[in-house]
């Protein structure tokens, strides 16, 4: 039982690791030869946990060679665009100027209701709106409406809303978090202040953070 843990534990930690260094990506954004390299790994790694006899290396290996072949193939689509192509495929237009590209969707065993399903997706319900839609190498659908069609954007009023950055955490579950306050050039007796005039302290808060117009979001426990 004592092997069967160890030998179960190792494994899981060494395709973890592997899938890890593989890159942050979901499963929906994943490239065709991606998911196979997943699927393969994890019926490598569960193979050795099954049976004890097979040598735990015997998992190990093939798994660290899948490892290098899809760092080998993401290199050859990074530098060549030919690779790329035929590692990755290349989008396709499904639409253009509101026009269904039926050869394409043909070509791609593409049928009308999955393609209407996926604008419905985008909160697109009439596909004379749309001026392109195309389907990435990921099976992703990129939506583009008619310039009249889509929402208006500040800078088609002419109005500059500035600058945005993300939030600065400041407190998580009643610990503060001092490298954000020094980023924001604060220390912890102004946090305090600021908590005072909220009517409340750093070990009631639960999550607190600082957004880029200088308002502080506060959230107690409960």
């Amino acid at each position: 039982m004592n092997l069967i843990i160890i030998r179960t534990v190792i494994l899981f930690a060494a395709t973890v690791v592997f899938l890890r260094l593989m890159g942050k990506r979901e499963i929906g954004q994943l490239q065709p030869y991606e998911l196979v390299i997943i699927i393969m790994i994890s019926e490598l790694a569960a193979i050795p946990m099954q049976n004890t006899s097979i040598p735990i290396i015997n998992g190990l290996i093939p798994i660290f060679i899948l490892f290098a072949a899809h760092v080998t193939l993401s290199f050859l689509a990074l530098k060549s665009e030919s690779a790329r192509a035929i590692i990755c495929g290349k989008p396709s237009v499904l639409i253009e100027n509101a026009v269904l590209m039926e050869d394409e969707m043909r070509k791609l065993r593409y049928n009308i209701n999955d393609l209407l399903e996926q604008l419905r997706q985008k909160n697109v319900s009439d596909i004379a709106d749309v001026e392109f839609a195309i389907l990435e190498t990921s099976g992703n659908l990129s939506v583009f409406l008619k310039s009249d069609k889509r929402p208006v954007q500040p800078g088609d009023l002419g109005i500059d809303p500035g600058q945005e950055s993300l939030p600065v955490t400041l407190i998580t579950d009643g610990k503060v978090n001092h490298k954000n306050l020094h980023k924001i050039n604060q220390d912890i007796a102004w946090l305090e202040q600021q908590l005072n005039l909220k009517g409340t302290t750093c070990k009631k808060v639960f999550y607190a953070h600082l957004n880029t117009k200088g308002q502080l979001f506060i959230q107690n426990k409960r």
